[in-house]
């Protein structure tokens, strides 16, 4: 089995998530790179957490293909993917569905730093991307998803922020 310790530690990611009440269902999932090798670990889509095993995880290149696994990826591999080779320095990604962030995401408007537990764990207001179009929609959704965030971040080092809540970034019209 390939990469048997990014497996361990994305598998304990997503239970992680489940854990602190920030998916639903399936929906959401982590991913982990090995840069020397120049492969990414991610969680099969449409797999309960709950009985999730290591050996379930999904090991891609940096451009989707399959690896190792006989599960789907996640639908969201591409917006993992183009994060990964757009900050080179982050190891991890992380997708919720949490109610809170999602809803106050449709809202448009940024998280507001109003305490210290949120400026532990992030700086300043948590950002929004710009509205996503029709035709990035209709195409490659999930790609087109990614290049929004990294849009919104490429003049932000990620070792300043510990943490992109990225549900909280897309938009559709």
């Amino acid at each position: 089995m390939l990469l048997p310790k990014l497996r361990e530690e994305v598998l304990e990611a997503n239970l992680e998530l489940v854990r602190r009440g920030l998916v639903l269902y399936t929906f959401g999932n982590c991913s982990g790179i090995s840069r020397d090798d120049s492969l990414l670990v991610i969680k099969p889509s449409g797999v309960p957490y709950e009985t999730m095993k290591p050996e379930e995880l999904v090991v891609t290149d940096l451009h989707g293909k399959i690896i190792e696994g006989h599960l789907r990826p996640s639908s969201d591999l591409a917006t993992h993917i183009v994060l990964y080779k757009a900050f080179p320095e982050i190891g991890g990604v992380s997708h919720t569905h949490s109610e809170y962030a999602t809803a106050w995401a449709q809202a448009r408007k940024a998280i507001p730093c109003l305490g210290t537990t949120h400026a532990d764990y992030f700086r300043g207001a948590i950002p929004v991307t710009d509205i996503i179009s029709d035709s990035d929609i209709a195409g490659a959704y999930e790609e087109n998803t990614g290049h929004a965030i990294a849009r919104l971040f490429k003049n932000l080092d990620p070792g300043e922020m510990p943490a992109l809540p990225f549900s909280v970034f897309i938009f559709q019209p």
